[in-house]
């Protein structure tokens, strides 16, 4: 059996909405299964990076949202602050952001179906999702964290790592920096984004299963700037956060976003790297070179890949740990470098 569409596309979040906006410009009959209806809440910290503000620009899209000017480290009295050299980022509520794609896609004319896929059959020329009638010459998996597809095709490599979760919450108040302001407290972070003249969200990066107030506590500065009548969300929690696939490339499958490996959200690129992972696996597809699609991934993310496996690593040693934030105030070129390395 052949025929079908050029690109079915598992997962209907930012990668593999963006997956669907570069597959429709080069040509490719595309179809998005996502059985969540529009738009999908998650969470994340909702701070992109300038470069994850011209990814979405060159797609065409005008996201709305708060400028970022730069990263701002807070351990204890110490603090280090670096501006983006290549523009601004943008606080981004994940429903904004989501909304933005998800009506691109549809404008484009790319369907999406209200279906999850949860079984695939591969064969020589195509990709079957079986009881759905759906078939394709290629199937991007971009769906999320803990992909099924991934975990369906025996792709998943254990890390032995000790398990880290992300907490997030929004409050009603005005923000007091044009930075993503990232609190280094003794077992976790607290990354603070401003999203509005009114709205900050606080995400919480920790490795205890606790609470969401129960954390804040650990961050007494950072507290007192948010009381509990302020929250105006519920709290969102997602993990354990550090995933690993085996390969990006598996016969007819491509791993995309999340899907395909995550380490932490230290560093703040995960909708970078989903961007510039849509537009990679398009590219090889348009040019008849799949396999490239790997050794592309693993280039475009190398300096992501490396610098958070350090910040990880030195979390994880208390004697390094403290003293963080105190050596990029120490290195102010050093850490303005590793943070427009990544922007």
């Amino acid at each position: 059996m052949s025929g079908g569409h050029d690109l079915l596309i598992a997962g209907g979040g930012p990668a593999g909405l963006a997956t669907a906006l570069h597959a429709a410009r080069a040509g490719l009959d595309t179809v998005v299964a996502e059985p969540r209806p529009a738009p999908v809440d998650k969470a994340c910290g909702e701070g992109l990076m300038p470069t994850a503000v011209r990814g979405l620009t060159a797609l065409g899209l005008d996201v709305p949202g708060h400028p970022i000017t730069g990263i701002r480290y807070v351990q204890g009295p110490r603090q280090a602050q670096a501006a983006f050299r290549r523009g601004t980022g943008l606080g981004v509520r994940r429903t904004a952001l989501h909304d933005a794609l998800h009506r691109a896609v549809v404008d484009a004319g790319v369907p999406v179906l209200p279906l999850r896929v949860a079984d695939v059959r591969q064969d020589a020329t195509g990709v079957t999702v079986p009881g759905s009638g759906l078939r394709a010459r290629w199937l991007a998996a971009a769906d999320g964290l803990h992909s099924p597809v991934r975990r369906l095709l025996g792709l998943d490599v254990r890390t032995g790592a000790a398990p880290r979760y992300g907490l997030r919450r929004h409050y009603a108040v005005p923000p007091w920096s044009s930075c993503v302001e990232v609190h280094w407290g003794p077992h976790a972070e607290a990354y603070v984004t401003p999203l509005g003249p009114a709205l900050v969200g606080v995400a919480l990066l920790t490795a205890r299963r606790e609470p969401f107030d129960a954390q804040l506590t650990a961050f007494p500065g950072l507290a007192a700037r948010l009381p509990r009548e302020a929250a105006v969300s519920s709290v969102r929690g997602a993990g354990p956060l550090r995933q690993k696939a085996s390969t990006r490339f598996h016969g007819r499958v491509l791993l995309v976003g999340d899907a395909a490996g995550y380490i932490d959200a230290l560093t703040g690129e995960g909708v970078s790297l989903a961007l510039t992972g849509a537009e990679a696996l398009v590219a090889n597809l348009r040019r008849g070179t799949p396999s490239r699609y790997e050794a592309d991934w693993r280039r475009a993310t190398r300096r992501h890949r490396i610098l958070t496996e350090l910040l990880v690593r030195a979390r994880q040693r208390p004697a390094l740990a403290t003293h963080i934030a105190p050596t990029a105030a120490r290195l102010p070129r050093l850490f303005a470098t590793a943070v427009n390395a990544l922007a």
